[in-house]
């Protein structure tokens, strides 16, 4: 299971590594956002604690046989997480942004379904990454709407 974790862990780092290559930045401090934005330090530690529990859920599910179609899910949402950073930041297209979290978020809500079928503790783990998705869904929708000019 080591070894499956670690896997599915290289995968989320992998993920997350566009947030070095794409930083927020001034153009991101600049635009208007809503007073229920996280603070700036929340983000690395929040998604940080998400990555080890999705590669951990991740790894559970792996071992159990029937485990096609949720991994796939898994691999789904894992490419969109590492496609948000750059759209969002990088090319700074906030409605296109909203598009990519917008499948985002459904992907992993398949993740989470698919995890429970098979090993309902898996399922559970999924579900604060789904809240997180959701908030960080709204902020973008926030700034898009609130920053249109």
């Amino acid at each position: 299971m080591l070894t499956l974790f670690l896997t599915f862990l290289a995968a989320t780092i992998a993920a997350g590594s566009t947030g070095m290559l794409f930083k927020p930045g001034p153009w991101y401090d600049e635009l208007v956002k809503p007073d229920w934005t996280p603070p700036k330090w929340a983000f690395p530690v929040i998604w940080s604690v998400l990555y080890l529990l999705m590669s951990y859920a991740a790894a559970r599910v792996a071992l159990r046989p029937g485990a096609g179609q949720a991994l796939a899910f898994w691999a789904l949402q894992i490419a969109l997480n590492t496609l948000w950073t750059p759209v969002f930041f990088g090319a700074r297209r906030m409605a296109q942004g909203m598009v990519v979290i917008a499948a985002l978020w459904l992907a992993v809500l398949a993740t989470g379904w698919a995890f429970w079928r098979i090993d309902w503790l898996s399922g559970l783990i999924v579900l604060p990454y789904l809240a997180w998705v959701t908030v960080a869904a709204g902020l973008n929708w926030r700034i898009w709407r609130d920053n249109r000019g």
